[in-house]
């Protein structure tokens, strides 16, 4: 069966005509998909039955429910899902006050092979569709309590662009959640061609994962860095005005004796000089596989304040979830090699 979920009014236009319906009947099958959000074909009830009918025969609304949840003691959640290629995705929902994000897959797996990153260590299954995107923010319990999405699951967004972009569309449309995007976060290793992309047809905030300012450095744990270099990065992003319409942050994990001493901090500073970047330091969650260990929190709070010292705006984020295997890719893994009954 073809799913409904994840097609625009154009598309669904075309699904109309299929059935005999007129063109306006693009839009009512939007609002019910992306505003009314139901999980059956009956319940689009505007529709003629006849239409409905017909419709059933070869599509669905292509809803489904997470596999599994972990639920944390400190209310972070991770969902997951079918994914593609015999990989399940995840989702990752974190409450926090007035807010609640949802961390949110593009593919199952991931091409970018960081080394600290367990989804990078498992390879790369495929790309999700559109509809296997918007169906994690739509099916999970708190869907409705949601306030922001972060594009930082499993994968790369900007290696499936465009059904990234089509999430995006769907979220921020009228036609469809009508979100602001400055809600929306897209994470990325800095994919030059889809980071052009993204900073000239959306409004999204960008956050770049940089881990240190070194490009040998960089390119010994993030091996795109030979691929999409800082130094070719950051004179993109700079040229693009983040003070009042979108937020550009930069992802630090730290990593004790790798990347958290004062010449790290300082070299960050003169990289991120002349842009509106903040910096947001990540704790390292322990992933196997990998050697590496967590700074410790004293370290992270010297770092931040050399940061601050220095004119560039940089807060630790808070470590959420580590009971449940919250960083990305962790509950797949697990459950892919059995470690989960």
């Amino acid at each position: 069966m073809k799913k409904l979920l994840g097609l625009n009014p154009e598309q669904l236009g075309e699904v109309a005509a299929s059935v005999g319906l007129r063109p306006f009947a693009a839009r009512q099958m939007a609002a019910w998909l992306y505003q009314k959000r139901v999980s059956d074909i009956d319940s689009m009830t505007d529709l003629p039955k006849k239409a409905r009918e017909e419709l059933k025969k070869t599509y669905t609304v292509g809803r489904e429910a997470p596999k599994m949840e972990a639920r944390s003691t400190d209310g972070t959640a991770k969902y997951l899902f079918e994914g593609v290629g015999g990989r399940d995705i995840e989702a990752v929902y974190i409450p926090d006050r007035e807010r609640a994000t949802l961390c949110v897959s593009s593919q199952a797996g991931c091409r970018m092979g960081c080394k600290f990153c367990m989804t990078g260590q498992g390879g790369f299954q495929g790309n999700l569709d559109t509809g296997a995107i918007i169906n994690q923010i739509l099916s999970i319990p708190d869907s409705d309590k949601l306030t922001n999405i972060v594009f930082m699951g499993m994968g790369e967004p900007t290696d499936n662009l465009d059904a990234v972009l089509g999430a995006i569309d769907i979220l921020t449309a009228k036609w469809g959640m009508a979100w602001s995007p400055r809600r929306i976060t897209v994470s990325t290793i800095g994919n030059t061609k889809g980071l052009r992309t993204l900073l000239d047809r959306t409004q999204v905030h960008i956050a770049l994962s940089v881990h240190t300012p070194f490009a040998g450095e960089r390119e010994r744990i993030m091996p795109v860095e030979k691929a999409f270099p800082l130094r070719e990065i950051m004179p993109l992003l700079k040229a693009h005005d983040f003070a009042h319409q979108r937020r550009l942050s930069m992802e630090y994990t730290m990593f004790a004796g790798l990347n958290d001493d004062d010449k790290h901090a300082d070299a960050l500073a003169r990289l991120l000089r002349g842009s509106d970047a903040r910096v947001n330091l990540i704790r390292f969650h322990r992933t196997p596989g990998f050697e590496g260990r967590p700074s410790d929190t004293a370290t992270m709070e010297a770092f931040r304040d050399r940061l601050n010292a220095a004119g560039i705006t940089a807060t630790i984020r808070a470590s959420r979830g580590e009971d449940i295997m919250a960083a990305c890719g962790m509950l797949a893994g697990a459950q892919a090699d059995g470690r989960l009954g």
